[in-house]
């Protein structure tokens, strides 16, 4: 597996733990570890993300590479990508 791949891989586990934990934290929210291991889990996703862009380009539109230029459009769709595939 490709280091895009890895990188996609982790921002898919990231965005589930994430979920699952925030779901968790809505009836729970006083438990201190459980917020701690989503806050642990969320900079793992922003750093991820980060590496991301920076490597093959955004990913997200709220999070252009360019400030410059609309870049959005300029990476494949995910659709067309070859991950999309696996």
């Amino acid at each position: 597996m490709n280091n895009k791949n890895v990188l996609l891989k982790r921002l898919k586990i990231c965005d589930f733990v994430l979920t699952e934990t925030a779901l968790y934290l809505d009836t729970h929210p006083e438990d201190k570890d459980a917020l701690d291991y989503y806050n642990k889990h969320l900079n793992m996703r922003n750093e991820t993300l980060d590496e991301y862009t920076r490597k093959y380009g955004t990913i997200l539109r709220d999070k252009p590479q360019s400030e410059d230029k609309w870049d959005w459009v300029d990476n494949p769709w995910p659709w067309e990508s070859e991950w999309s595939e696996k």
